[in-house]
């Protein structure tokens, strides 16, 4: 995926969950780039890439990744892409709307975000999302 497709995506989830405070990665060219190192740079974002060959430094992403091939790119046969696109949409909303997470307290993503939101709004803390 090329650094302005990274960025891009990071500025739509940012419009939606806000900026993190640091962001983590692989050594990934896309990663290492000027664009990414001028947009964390511009929105405060602390860039920490995983050292070279420590792919455990990295473990709750590498978890995801092999996840997802074992259960969609390692099980289906696709035709195109519109099917990979499908099918890929299919499988990330059962993960993060159906599925209990052991590490979120057996809960899917979604509701363990929606309790957090509402622990820290009755707890008198105001969060923004923008």
């Amino acid at each position: 995926m090329p650094s302005q497709r990274v960025v891009r995506v990071l500025d739509q989830v940012a419009e939606e969950r806000g900026y993190p405070r640091k962001l983590r990665s692989d050594n990934g060219p896309e990663f290492l780039s000027n664009a990414l190192a001028t947009w964390a740079e511009t929105n405060y974002v602390e860039l920490t890439p995983i050292e070279p060959g420590k792919p455990t430094q990295n473990a709750y992403v590498e978890r995801f990744n092999r996840t997802f091939r074992e259960e969609v790119l390692d099980v289906y046969a696709f035709g195109d892409l519109d099917e990979v696109r499908h099918e890929s949409t299919r499988w990330r909303y059962t993960y993060n709307h159906d599925r209990p997470h052991r590490s979120l307290n057996r809960q899917p993503p979604n509701k363990y975000l929606d309790a957090y939101l509402m622990k820290k709004t009755r707890s008198g803390i105001a969060l923004s999302l923008n």
